[in-house]
């Protein structure tokens, strides 16, 4: 949306006082009819719209922001969102701004199915939260009802307002920081065509590990999640010749974890485990991961204040803005001794990890 015209940017344009552009527009004495014409004909080129027409505008408006959430990022494994939503709602409250959510099903997903907020026209706007198709993402963008912008989601290779976290440089410097306690053998936990958000943790894995001199095997990448995104274990049950795992978030992490525990492995006295956003659900234990803080509040602040600016035809930051978070040393890394680490002259004598479906 554009910035609004004003009475002082007409006059700049024609080279008169704004006193002078609102006895014109408001048909006053005071001003000739040739200039009064020029006037009105700049107005109408700028886009200008008059007081009282705003002041109807602002009476159409809602008041209301909608909140999309793809029906499988709110369920209880991957509340991770419901977490987030809950600090969007907080953040457009401060901003004089009621969140309204709607669950989005996959069936309306690839019907490319309008927002019912939407179709109503009970919102202002649209804050489309979690990971959705391409299509999907094409078809809102190419929309021009409303002002949208996403939250933990982009596409590569397409421009649209969206805000992320930097995913990529938190599994790098996991991948870095578990390189320097002297672990070789290090495996990626997460499917990583599942979505845009995985993927980027797994190549900041990948460069983490060419920097640091290791030669990447397939077999060290194990999914862990089904097409629909619901998590499963099968995948995690087998660490021979492992010493330490980057899964793509906690809750796969805290899997994982009990997983080995219940085949007698220690962690982190024999394999290393860190994740990603620094969340669990709740009766879960999350004082015991290392991982990366998301700064979930930083990105819901960034989204609401970037909507409600877009709302308003004020100037905001287009594109992608990525937000940073940093590292959590919790309980499940341990230091390797060398004759554990060292890779020697034989990487054949490491024995493959062995996915289970």
């Amino acid at each position: 949306m554009a910035k609004s015209v004003t009475l002082a940017d007409i006059a700049a344009k024609v080279g008169v006082s704004s006193v002078a552009v609102y006895k014109a527009l408001a048909d006053k004495p005071g001003v000739s009819d040739k200039l009064r014409e020029r006037i009105k004909q700049l107005a109408d080129e700028m886009g200008y719209v008059s007081g009282a027409a705003e002041k109807a505008e602002a009476a159409s408006k809602t008041g209301n922001i909608g909140i999309i959430i793809p029906e499988q990022y709110y369920g209880y494994s991957l509340s991770f969102y419901g977490q987030l939503h809950e600090r969007v709602v907080k953040a457009l409250y401060r901003s004089e701004y009621f969140g309204m959510l709607e669950i989005m099903t996959p069936e309306d997903e690839k019907a490319l199915n309008m927002p019912k907020l939407m179709q109503d026209g009970k919102v202002d706007g649209l804050i489309l939260l979690g990971q959705m198709g391409k299509p999907y993402i094409d078809f809102m963008i190419s929309q021009k009802q409303l002002p949208v912008i996403f939250l933990d989601t982009y596409i590569p290779l397409v421009t649209f307002d969206t805000v992320i976290s930097d995913g990529y440089y938190g599994t790098y410097l996991l991948t870095n920081y578990l390189i320097r306690q002297g672990h070789r053998r290090i495996g990626f936990v997460g499917s990583v065509n599942a979505n845009s958000s995985i993927a980027d943790r797994y190549w900041g894995y990948r460069k983490a590990l060419r920097e640091g001199g290791i030669v990447y095997e397939d077999s060290w990448e194990i999914p862990d999640r089904d097409e629909r995104g619901n998590l499963f274990e099968e995948s995690l049950r087998e660490w021979e010749g492992m010493d330490a795992f980057v899964c793509n978030c906690d809750f796969t992490a805290d899997l994982l974890i009990r997983s080995l525990e219940a085949k007698g492995c220690r962690i982190p006295e024999d394999i290393s485990v860190v994740g990603v956003d620094d969340f669990l659900p709740q009766g879960m234990n999350n004082d015991r991961i290392t991982t990366y803080r998301v700064d979930m509040d930083h990105m819901a602040e960034l989204c609401v204040k970037s909507l409600v600016k877009k709302i308003n035809g004020k100037k905001y930051t287009e594109g992608i803005q990525i937000v940073t978070g940093k590292i959590i040393y919790k309980k499940t890394v341990a230091k390797r001794k060398r004759q554990e680490t060292d890779q020697g002259k034989n990487n054949n004598v490491l024995k493959p990890f062995r996915i289970i479906r």
